[in-house]
């Protein structure tokens, strides 16, 4: 007899080790000044580019740029000094300025922040409940075709800024709407405005190809606020739109809060907390794969719930991970958290001290800015690559993106999914064959491809009464009826049939429930069903179906189930 020693299972983590913080494990590894100047200047460095994108951001979201600053500070904070990457800067991002800009559109401000404060609950409830690790079986296609969604949608939304147009009334929400009402007033183009929104994005261009190290968005920025001030542009401006920028942080406050209300604004929230997990962990891994490191995808979840929630107190939007501050923040040579934690205290010093300079930046360069960073958010070559690789990717993709422009991001990614989960469950069928030997020595597969001869098997052939059936592949419920109709066949002189499980790494319910319909039918031809190879879990599974002695035998290997069925075969005339 064999002995096999199955090494034991790692142990898995403690709560508190799933739920510790980076900052605290950075610390524990010994933190000295030498850390903390690589970690000033790298939050020095995201901070300039995270102040312009905070308050476009914002913006666009239908929010004050304030309130992009608040989210950036309170809730950078919070993700670095909570969260499970060493590397990660939260803060409003460009994935949510539709659905902020409709919650606000539909709730009102109080109602966003309402919405906000639900979603930190629920991100905060899927990280306690160790469910981070499922955002991550969301398809790429789906990924890429409602982040590239969201551009279109970003692009369009600063139209009116870009061109500087006077619009009659309240801008359409819907692309279809907002598009025609434009047009109509694209009478009223103010050149100055086209002219800032372009020299601000020509400039981060040749900032990001000849001086990549530079602050480019700042640069462009604030160069475009200076030309403003000196000629005295008939633009707007955030002082004339907003008023300029407090310079102290809002006291935190509850929004109005009941059950209608609640029930009013879950479905953005959940929307926020969906997207929010999907933005992070994308963010977190990017850092890792930069870096080497791996993150804490739960307690990062809890961490963005945490900061969601301070965020909505505070009067903030919603908070993520920002894949392009995060990997600004490594490129800077952030030592680890407290580098996200500097950034938040620059963002502070920021709106304590310069906050009246704010005043002077023309929404048409932040316009600019936004359309740097829905160009960045389009993934060219993934597209690219779908396009040229799987005509069922490439429909995932496009379906995807078509109902994030056109209908609701939340309806895109659940469509998405499923398009995604029935394109899988397809290729998955197709990669399960069944190789039958014995009498006919065909190989047949689930794909329904034209059968192979196979070479006769030396042992099989001795034994005519036997036949062996290998099943290599995923045994489950997309291609368990294939496999069934081809197993059935089953020769009328055969007295033993062997079905080999040894290449089945995953077996489910329905194709328990096809070996059982099987195994019945051939006992009562009289054919004796034996299973070889079958892994532990398997057997549990066919075990707890029926599918056991007397109705079938096992055997560790289709040699020692041949041997058994000789001997059985041997016997069987001394017996009569």
């Amino acid at each position: 007899m064999v002995h096999i020693t199955v090494p034991p299972p790692p142990l898995k983590p403690s709560f508190v080790e799933l739920f510790t913080p980076k900052l605290v494990t950075v610390l524990r590894e010994g933190y000295g000044l030498r850390q903390f100047r690589a970690d000033a200047i790298a939050g020095l460095t995201v901070a300039i580019v995270a102040l312009p994108l905070s308050m476009a951001i914002a913006i666009a979201s239908g929010a004050s740029p304030a309130q992009g600053l608040y989210t950036a500070i309170i809730g950078g904070f919070l993700v670095s000094a909570l969260g499970g990457s060493r590397f990660q800067i939260g803060g409003p991002a460009g994935a949510f300025i539709v659905l902020v800009a409709a919650t606000v559109q539909q709730h009102g401000m109080d109602g966003l922040f309402l919405a906000v404060i639900l979603s930190g609950i629920l991100l905060l409830a899927l990280g306690l409940f160790r469910l981070g690790s499922y955002i991550r079986f969301i398809p790429y296609p789906v990924i890429i075709g409602f982040t590239a969604g969201i551009a279109i949608i970003i692009v369009a939304s600063q139209l009116k800024d870009l061109l500087g147009l006077t619009l009659p009334g309240t801008e359409p929400g819907p692309l279809g709407e907002k598009l025609p009402f434009l047009w109509s007033a694209f009478d009223t183009v103010n050149l100055g405005a086209v002219g800032l929104a372009l020299g601000t994005i020509a400039t981060i261009a040749v900032f990001r190809r000849a001086l990549p190290k530079w602050p480019g968005l700042l640069i462009a920025v604030a160069a475009a606020s200076v030309i403003t001030a000196l000629f005295g542009l008939p633009v707007a401006t955030i002082g004339s739109a907003f008023g300029g920028i407090p310079s102290s942080l809002p006291v935190p406050a509850f929004p109005e809060i009941s059950l209608e209300r609640i029930g009013a604004v879950l479905p953005s929230a959940i929307g926020f907390a969906l997207l929010g997990a999907i933005e992070s962990l994308l963010s977190a891994v990017v850092a890792d794969s930069m870096t080497g490191r791996r993150h804490r995808s739960n307690c990062e979840l809890a961490a963005q719930g945490v900061a969601n929630v301070a965020s909505g107190l505070f009067g903030g939007i919603s908070v993520t991970g920002t894949i392009a501050r995060t990997a600004t923040n490594v490129r800077a040579g952030a030592h680890g958290p407290v580098a996200g934690i500097l950034h938040a205290a620059f963002l502070l010093l920021f709106i304590l001290i310069a906050a009246p300079l704010a005043s002077y930046i023309p929404l048409a360069s932040l316009a600019g800015v936004l359309v740097v960073v829905a160009w960045n958010m389009v993934e060219k070559h993934a597209v690219i690559a779908f396009f040229r690789a799987s005509r069922g990717e490439a429909a995932v993709f496009v379906v995807t993106l078509a109902l994030t422009v056109f209908r609701d991001l939340t309806e895109a990614i659940v469509v998405g999914l499923a398009l995604g989960s029935l394109l899988f469950i397809h290729r998955m069928s197709k990669a399960t064959a069944v190789e039958a030997q014995g009498e006919a020595q065909w190989e047949d597969r689930a794909d329904g491809d034209p059968a192979d001869r196979r070479p006769y098997d030396g042992a099989i052939a001795a034994n005519p009464d036997v036949i062996v059936y290998r099943i290599s592949g995923a045994l489950f419920f997309g291609a368990a009826a294939s496999i069934g109709s081809v197993l059935e066949r089953i020769p009328e002189t055969s007295r033993t049939l062997i079905l080999d499980l040894s290449g089945v790494p995953f077996l489910d319910s329905t194709g328990v429930q096809m070996i059982e319909g099987l195994a019945a039918k051939a006992t009562r031809r009289g054919v004796k069903v034996v299973l070889t190879g079958t892994t532990h879990a398997g057997r549990r599974e066919l075990f707890a179906h029926g599918v056991k002695p007397p109705l079938v035998a096992y055997e560790p290997t289709i040699e020692q189930a041949l041997a058994a069925a000789g001997m059985a075969r041997a016997a069987s005339p001394a017996k009569a």
